[in-house]
């Protein structure tokens, strides 16, 4: 498809589920869905590796991992993205030692420009290895990536409400004491809602179907979607919903195989903008942005959304040479959204911050050359790759340049 596109003069992007809420799949061209290329190609236990074929979705990846008693290390609260749509745009749950799903990746096989098969890993071709884990889809299709995974694991999870001002006086000890930590917090209240999830020894005592029912999807999804269209009815009556949904679900502790510790069924459709902020700056940004919600008219019916990750080495991670912490704005669909997203950007382009390359952003080429140390180096391997940029888009000209 790439060859031929090429022979045809047009540009070509593969798209994974659609789950980005930016332009970065899109095109006029060709476009390349791999819903057929899924499935688990090789398993080696004796490396502690598992190759799985690009369009495979995370949820048919971590179900078959379980099957054969292994997991990732870490990953995001939604299994919906294929394993190269969710890498190649840094998706990533919350870590004080284990990072995003494209950190725990050894090996990527791809199809560049000129349509051939590039592999590569530390040791092969490590320069393409070192961005292409996170490539934007700017430097080739990925049709495989090669995990990292362990055997599997227990996590014991402990949710419960606590007060924002807690939260942020105590947040250097709560991240430094879980192996996860993340909390929600609810505009136009002082409430939070935090989560610590740590490997357990055992048994397994995982939430009791009725119960995990009854907060998971009838409060979580069914009257949190019945609130929301009543705020986008009435938007003064936000604050009042508000103060209700953060005290809707009650304390609980579980114990499950990762990823129904991860994850979690997210039914209430939103926009969603997220910003990577230097770790110790979390405090700072984050009263900011509530000074800021607090003051103005605006009414937010969604609650924020705060995680954290190690540093790593790959060259447009958000998490690229620096421990950060992501702030995660949402509005429900069909609210606008513009004023709250254009203040909050506000906040957390003075903080440095890095966007989620998936979700939405108004920052361009300029601007991240700046909070990118090693923006040159992608934009060069680019270059050798895609020199007549047979990947492009608009999307990728604002983000790379031209």
């Amino acid at each position: 498809m790439v060859r031929r596109a090429a022979e045809d003069g047009l540009p070509v992007k593969a798209v994974g589920s659609g789950h980005s809420f930016t332009s970065i799949a899109a095109t006029d061209g060709v476009l390349i869905r791999p819903d057929l290329l899924t499935g688990i190609r090789d398993i080696d236990r004796e490396a502690g590796t598992v190759t799985v074929e690009a369009g495979t979705p995370l949820r048919r990846l971590n179900v078959a991992l379980a099957r054969e008693g292994l997991s990732l290390t870490n990953m995001g609260d939604i299994m919906e993205q294929t394993v190269s749509g969710a890498t190649s745009t840094g998706t990533h749950g919350t870590g004080r030692d284990s990072a995003s799903i494209a950190a725990q990746i050894r090996g990527l096989e791809l199809v560049t420009a000129d349509g051939s098969v590039l592999t590569c890993s530390e040791k092969e071709n490590p320069d393409v290895f070192a961005a292409a884990r996170i490539g934007l889809g700017a430097l080739g299709v990925v049709t495989a990536v090669t995990f990292a995974v362990e055997p599997v694991f227990l996590l014991t999870a402990r949710e419960e409400p606590m007060p924002f001002d807690r939260v942020c006086a105590e947040f250097d000890q709560l991240h430094a004491e879980n192996e996860h930590f993340e909390f929600y917090w609810f505009p136009h209240t002082g409430s939070t809602n935090t989560k610590r999830n740590n490997r357990s020894a055992g048994p397994e005592r995982p939430v009791p179907q009725l119960k995990g029912w009854i907060e998971d999807e009838f409060l979580s999804n069914g009257v949190f979607q019945v609130a929301n269209w009543v705020g986008r009815a009435v938007p003064a009556s936000i604050p009042a919903i508000a103060q209700i949904s953060s005290k809707a679900l009650s304390a609980r502790t579980y114990t499950d195989i990762p990823y129904k510790v991860f994850t979690s069924p997210r039914r209430v459709r939103f926009v969603e903008m997220e910003y990577a902020v230097p770790r110790e700056a979390l405090v700072e940004t984050l009263r900011e942005l509530k000074a800021m919600i607090d003051r103005s008219r605006l009414r937010v019916s969604f609650p924020v959304e705060v995680r954290t990750a190690p540093s790593d080495d790959i060259t447009l991670s958000t998490a690229s040479g620096r421990d950060s912490a992501y702030i995660a704005v949402h509005m429900f669909k069909g609210t606008p959204y513009q004023r709250y997203f254009t203040a909050a950007e506000r906040l957390f382009t003075a903080h440095e911050g890095r966007p989620h390359w998936g979700k939405i952003h108004t920052r361009d080429a300029e601007y991240f050359s700046r909070v990118y140390p090693r923006f040159a180096e992608f934009t060069a391997l680019r270059d050798r790759l895609d020199p007549e940029r047979r990947f492009r888009n608009d999307y990728l000209r604002r983000i790379l340049g031209t």
